[in-house]
């Protein structure tokens, strides 16, 4: 009777072992497969975000041996039509000159090329891109702070340096601080922030109305847009008057 007990327990021990090995042969690779399906996927889905954000390149110059077509176009470093040329003509050209054959238009049919001195030629276009940055300002904002019971001194010195600052395209925050038991009276600065806006009307918009922020009460103006062709125009030196000549001096001399 104990022997059968053993065999049965056998039996069911080596059945369950190849349940098992059954099991992990069958629905193993089936979890394999499914997660380098998804890990492909992750990998295309990935591949195709960067080559959507990738940025393109900006088309460069082509000169001289880079020219790869068969007929130019070709203006002399003077500024006259050479004509159209084979590009080996061309570059020919310009090697006996000792200059670079540039191709400026490669839309054109045939390409047009200018005979220059390349190297020259980006060092002055450098030059005017930095000169042209140089010119052009970066607007920025500039405050000027204010009490309710400010002097009338105090008032122009301040309206007189935002007025300076628009002059100069720059932006101007107006703030008055309430102090103390100031901050009842808030009509006060209503009324002085308007009147600066009204002397400034000349020169400023009004970009953000009077608000109140805290204990301040704040406003931005921004200049005015130029007029094309105007120009500010900065106050020079007054000019010293000229010293009397020698013959009104002998005049004056002799009246008395």
């Amino acid at each position: 009777m104990t022997a059968l007990i053993g065999d049965i327990n056998n039996r069911r021990a080596a059945a369950g072992n190849a349940g098992r090995a059954l099991l992990l042969g069958e629905i193993l690779p089936g979890v394999l497969a499914c997660c380098a399906t998804r890990v492909r996927g992750t990998a295309r889905t990935l591949q195709t975000e960067v080559t959507a954000i990738s940025v393109p390149k900006q088309p460069e110059v082509r000169v001289n041996e880079r020219i790869r077509v068969p007929q130019v176009r070709v203006i002399s470093d003077d500024g006259q039509q050479v004509g159209v040329l084979p590009v080996r003509e061309a570059l020919t050209l310009a090697q006996s000159r000792g200059l670079d054959l540039v191709e400026v238009s490669p839309t054109a049919r045939p390409p047009v090329c200018r005979i220059m001195d390349y190297g020259k030629f980006k060092y002055e276009q450098n030059r005017r891109a930095r000169k042209a940055k140089k010119k052009q300002h970066q607007m920025q904002l500039k405050e000027i702070k204010m009490r309710p019971k400010i002097e009338e001194h105090d008032y122009g010195f301040k309206l007189e340096h935002a007025r300076n600052f628009l002059g100069s395209r720059d932006k101007v925050k107006v703030t008055i601080t309430f102090r103390g038991r100031e901050i009842a009276h808030q009509d006060l600065g209503y009324k002085l922030i308007q009147k600066v806006i009204a002397q400034l009307a000349d020169v400023a918009l009004v970009e953000s109305p009077p608000r109140t922020e805290g204990r301040a009460l704040t406003a931005v103006l921004m200049p005015k847009p130029q007029k094309p062709g105007t120009k500010t125009d900065t106050p020079g030196p007054a000019a010293k008057p000229a010293p009397p000549s020698t013959g009104t001096q002998m005049g004056a001399a002799a009246k008395e």
